[in-house]
């Protein structure tokens, strides 16, 4: 199985500036697996990127890796609030 919050930490980790504010969580619904990210408010636009490209791309990168497994994952980044 993989660890879909490894892996988003791994690719969302290099990007920000507050690594230590950035919260990866993953819950389980019937549609398949929910991933939750926070990062500080001042990395948001670092992780969702011009026009959502770098958003996208993390995405892209974690359902690739589902398919993989025949899962479904999805991936939400939001501010963390303080």
């Amino acid at each position: 199985m993989i660890d879909y919050v490894l892996l988003v930490k791994g690719l969302i980790l290099p990007l920000v500036i507050y690594p230590n504010d950035v919260v990866v969580e993953q819950s389980e619904s019937e549609e398949g697996i929910n991933i939750e990210v926070q990062v500080n408010e001042a990395d948001f636009g670092r992780v969702i990127g011009k026009s959502g490209k770098i958003a996208n791309a993390i995405r892209t990168i974690v359902y690739a890796a589902a398919s993989k497994m025949e899962q479904k994952v999805k991936v939400n980044i939001g501010q963390k609030d303080e």
